[in-house]
């Protein structure tokens, strides 16, 4: 799952379609060169390769000559991709022991943010669930923001966020104010950007409340290619799954009591501060495995009862490399799973019920299943957001600010390919 998405031999044939030009399973392309558009990228931070990563790396593949702007950068995190750019780190970078602790240097990092000075770009697109979004552009130039969430420890992560200091009430106190200081800051500099593009119909919600602004919703890419059913017909084994970090919002307790409470059998993928407890909590039928490479989760979403995920996300990245090794999913009704799973595979409840779906001879067509997943596949990703950014460079896509492109992007592309 958090593996960088791979490379493989151009011509491979491509599930899902919709991308520019011939492309193998990577998302490359062969449409004309775009290097003469100025571009920078900008990441919140660069210390490992999650879902959000994936999306970068898209970027990264598109405008390889760009400079990608972080706050951090822990060298070998990320994919070969996102490795060869030009990276420029923030004053944090020199802090010791960082890597260790960043998530607590939040009220720290909207200063930090101030390091980021692109200079002669032409466009500027960054990917923000925390201050990325809020980098200063020069006066003219277009910035699109990829929006995972809004600055999620000032808004919807706030409480979360507060839970690590709930053995110390004074400093919960004084993190309380500082996450509403932040919350009036992350709005205010919402204006910085021109466009703003939603993971999920979720964050574009999310996106209207928080800053009173609309977006496009463009979900991020799923590896299709390399998730896939079982080459032969497999049946299914008896243990249920979870593919997860374990951190408090992901809500892994849930899936652990339920299994327990039933007696049924459930492998638990992912690591994380809450290993421990949850560790002590399970019964004899629970089993966790830690973080494994992508393979062992490929495998285990092909032979799994089915997927667990009784967290609700901004969109979930899980539950569609699930669908697409066509594996029931039985999800939490909330958040961006309600976009991605239906009653043909699985099911989606109020609270996360196993019972319920066993009683009704655990349903889920896994034909269904896997196109649904073919829906988000990259291909399909990196063809909407190069489309996007196109009409941004050709001035065409509605804007706070006008653009005022070096080059009009829209003219590197292949204009007879068919609409995604």
């Amino acid at each position: 799952m958090d593996a960088s998405i791979r490379d493989r031999q151009t011509g491979a044939p491509v599930q899902g379609g919709g991308s520019r030009g011939k492309s193998d399973a990577t998302g490359a392309t062969t449409a004309p060169d775009r290097s003469g558009l100025r571009v920078a990228l900008v990441h919140d931070w660069l210390t490992g390769m999650r879902g959000g990563e994936k999306c970068l790396e898209v970027l990264c593949r598109a405008f390889p000559q760009a400079t990608l702007y972080t706050l951090l950068y822990r060298p070998g995190s990320t994919s070969p991709a996102i490795e060869s750019m030009a990276i420029r780190t923030s004053p944090l970078q020199q802090v010791p022991g960082v890597f260790r602790h960043y998530r607590h240097l939040l009220p720290l990092m909207p200063l930090a943010a101030r390091a980021w000075k692109p200079r002669n770009v032409d466009l500027v697109v960054s990917l923000s669930h925390c201050v990325a979004k809020a980098i200063r552009v020069p006066r003219g130039v277009p910035h699109v923001c990829y929006c995972f969430t809004p600055m999620r420890y000032a808004w919807q992560g706030r409480d979360a966020y507060l839970e690590g200091w709930a053995d110390r009430p004074f400093r919960r106190a004084l993190a309380g104010g500082l996450l509403d200081r932040l919350r009036t800051w992350d709005r205010a500099t919402a204006g910085r950007v021109t466009h703003f593009v939603a993971i999920s119909e979720t964050v574009r919600e999310r996106i209207a409340a928080c800053y009173e602004r609309d977006s496009r919703v463009i979900p991020p890419p799923v590896d299709t290619e390399f998730y896939t059913p079982a080459s032969r017909s497999v049946p299914r084994d008896d243990f249920y799954l979870v593919v997860s970090a374990l951190v408090p919002y992901k809500r892994v307790d849930q899936a652990v009591a339920a299994c327990t409470h039933l007696n049924r059998r459930l492998i638990v993928i992912g690591a994380g501060p809450q290993r421990e407890r949850l560790e002590k909590m399970a019964g004899a039928t629970i089993r966790f495995l830690g973080w494994q490479p992508d393979e062992v989760i490929r495998d285990h979403y092909r032979r799994c009862r089915a997927l667990l995920f009784p967290g609700e996300e901004d969109f979930g990245i899980v539950p569609v490399e699930a669908l697409a090794c066509g594996a029931p999913v039985l999800a939490l009704g909330r958040g961006g799973a309600v976009e991605t799973v239906d009653s043909t595979m699985g099911r989606l409840y109020g609270d996360p019920t196993i019972a319920a779906w066993e009683a009704e001879g655990c349903p889920h067509d896994p034909s269904l299943a896997r196109r649904r997943a073919e829906s988000f596949s990259l291909p399909l990703f990196r063809g909407r957001i190069l489309d996007l950014l196109a009409e941004v460079t050709a001035g065409t896509a509605r804007s706070a600010v006008p653009p005022r492109p070096h080059v009009d992007l829209s003219r590197a592309e292949n204009p007879t390919r068919q609409p995604s």
